[in-house]
């Protein structure tokens, strides 16, 4: 297949088997102009997508099943088996060791295909951060694991939740509120917030970005009154960015001020200090379209921005518009990464020399 002819490739995982992974990418899939758009591979297992197929009421898409991404349809939804003979009971709504091996070998399989070249993006559906850990997989979630399996030396992963109202990235990402503020330091600050420029303008299309960059404390620390994070670490950070590196950041905001007041609509991307400064606004406003992006890898990654909704499993209740946002989304990334690398990879040669010696005079009455 010519490649200028190849649609997209979006490798497509699991996730835990006893959420409502399976069942928000098989309604997801279902939606024909999907298949206008990329050539979807979900990663799973034939009997247990079946299982999932059954709880739906909606008509779900017949798949091309192959043991291997060589062998992918491209006007069909592909599925890559990754279970081999291994049995998998399905118990919605349960955290299950059983399911977390799955889940695993679904993203182990995937990340794999996808450093091979065999599919474009990824689109992960959502884990259960307790029954997945095991000796292959010690992380907090999908970023850190993705930052060790997929980023070059020196990479830096970060969380970018997004939709159409706002960009909101996050300093510290999987970490215990105890910690967050030992993250605050004046490097990791400006890395987060050189590392967010970069992605607004290479992965979003955005050409000159303003950036928003929330404070730590309550009120912006009150003058150092309730901190001094904001005065000895984070505006010195935002002033010198500004000046040096010539970003267009600003701050710090008080959080809850920022989002009441609908600050967040005058700025491309906003950085949190924790999760859940940024995370909990963004999903009261967001929930149903939010798509979470993982910034600063050389592969594209996105997922839903929920959870896996075990209260709701196997009942025919979840929406999958946030996993159908997060595969446009995936495919709009890549396409703009395209579209940034092409524009930047020959920058045009100065059109002009350097002023040489100010006293040279030429001789313009020579005859050649």
């Amino acid at each position: 297949m010519e490649q200028e002819n190849r649609k997209i490739r979006v490798g497509i995982t699991h996730g835990d088997t006893n959420g409502i992974g399976l069942e928000v990418v098989l309604k997801a899939l279902s939606n024909p102009m999907i298949l206008e758009l990329c050539t979807p591979v979900l990663y799973s297992a034939a009997k247990v997508v079946n299982y999932h197929r059954k709880t739906i009421e909606t008509p779900t898409p017949q798949f091309n099943v192959t043991r291997s991404a060589e062998n992918l349809k491209q006007n069909q939804p592909n599925l890559v088996e990754v279970m081999g003979n291994e049995e998998l009971n399905v118990e919605y709504g349960t955290v299950s060791k059983q399911a977390g091996h799955a889940a695993f070998k679904s993203l182990e399989a995937a990340v794999s295909d996808l450093k091979r070249g065999m599919i474009d993006v990824l689109v992960t559906a959502p884990i259960n951060k307790e029954s997945i850990q095991s000796e292959e997989f010690k992380f907090p979630g999908h970023t850190e694991y993705l930052e060790a399996s997929l980023g070059n030396e020196g990479d830096k992963a970060t969380m970018i939740l997004f939709n159409e109202k706002m960009r909101i990235a996050l300093l510290s990402t999987h970490l215990p509120l105890s910690k967050v503020s030992a993250s605050v330091t004046k490097e990791n600050v400006k890395q987060k917030i050189m590392l967010l420029n970069e992605s607004l303008k290479r992965d979003f299309g955005i050409v000159r970005p303003r950036i928003a960059v929330l404070a730590l404390n309550p009120h912006a620390g009150e003058n150092g009154l309730l901190g001094k994070e904001e005065q000895e670490v984070i505006s010195p950070v935002i002033e010198a960015t500004y000046e040096q590196e010539k970003v267009l950041c600003f701050g710090p905001y008080a959080a809850d001020g920022f989002f009441g007041n609908e600050q967040y609509r005058h700025f491309d991307g906003v950085l949190a200090m924790y999760h859940d400064q940024g995370l909990a606004p963004f999903k009261s406003l967001a929930m149903e379209d939010g798509v979470n992006f993982t910034a600063g890898l050389p592969y594209v990654r996105t997922s839903p921005d929920h959870g896996t909704g075990f209260d709701i499993a196997g009942k025919d209740l979840a929406n999958e518009d946030s996993m159908r946002h997060a595969i446009y989304a995936a495919i709009d990334i890549y396409r703009n990464r395209e579209r940034y690398d092409d524009m930047t990879a020959n920058p045009l040669q100065k059109q002009y020399q350097p002023k040489g010696k100010d006293n040279v005079v030429l001789d313009l009455t020579k005859e050649e």
